[in-house]
């Protein structure tokens, strides 16, 4: 039995050839959420089928947009304590 969803996807080396690897599922929130966090962690995204087909370019950049929504804002960045510290020697 052939899965709902699948997800091709590669790590991004500066090789031309990256390994393809491939995920499969039947749920569409499992499949966002395996996407959302390939696309935190920086992989290309190469294609996404559902039902064997590769989704249409509006259905594909849907996902993608979901995928990237649900990732969470970057963190505020920590005050270096050596620079401060320095600061207050000086």
């Amino acid at each position: 039995m052939m899965a709902k969803y699948s997800i091709e996807y590669s790590p991004q080396f500066k090789q031309r050839t990256a390994q393809t690897s491939l995920y499969s599922g039947d749920d569409p929130v499992a499949c966002e959420e395996f996407l959302t966090e390939l696309l935190e962690r920086g992989y290309r995204i190469q294609a996404i089928r559902h039902d064997g087909l590769d989704m249409t370019r509006p259905e594909f950049d849907k996902m993608i947009k979901t995928g990237a929504s649900a990732r969470p804002s970057a963190s505020p960045r920590k005050r270096s304590i050596t620079g401060s510290a320095s600061r207050r020697e000086a």
